[in-house]
């Protein structure tokens, strides 16, 4: 199978990568590029552990073809923030405990910034509705709430 070349603004950077057309965009992001921040979890689009950014849209990488991000812009937990500057949501799951094994929280992360980006102020039944997507077996989803919450009153 002869691969493809993509291009794609990848958190904030032209990038270029050749792919197999078959494959999976999760897969590009962790074994092409290295981000492995990103996560392989039940690879059926059910626990939210691959979520990115999509165009701004939170989306479940395990479902997606790397093809299809040519010419759109994608954001992962590496574009979120930095070691030297972390984003108010990353803040905020640190100061609220909302970090335990740590294998969710990549997609939480997203999903909440996407959450944010398209309404500043929810509620929390709000946040709870959009996080429904991202399965967390550490925290009984509390503290992600709370720390999300916190970021949208501080904005």
């Amino acid at each position: 199978m002869s691969k493809q070349a993509i291009s794609l603004i990848l958190n904030g950077q032209q990038t270029k990568v050749e792919v197999e057309p078959t494959l999976l965009l999760v897969d590009m992001l962790r074994n092409q590029l290295g981000l492995t921040g990103t996560k392989i979890g039940c690879g059926e689009g059910d626990c939210g552990a691959c979520t990115v950014l999509l165009d701004g849209k939170s989306v479940n990488s395990c479902l997606i073809l790397a093809v299809q991000t040519d010419g759109h812009e994608l954001l992962t937990v590496e574009g979120l923030g930095t070691y030297d500057k972390l984003h108010p949501l990353q803040e905020a799951f640190i100061a609220a405990g909302a970090v335990q094994c740590g294998f969710c929280t990549p997609g939480m992360l997203l999903s909440a910034k996407s959450l944010l980006d398209k309404n500043p102020r929810p509620n929390r039944k709000q946040i709870a509705r959009h996080i429904s997507g991202n399965l967390c077996r550490c925290t009984g989803y509390a503290k992600i709430i709370d720390a999300i919450e916190r970021v949208a009153h501080n904005q």
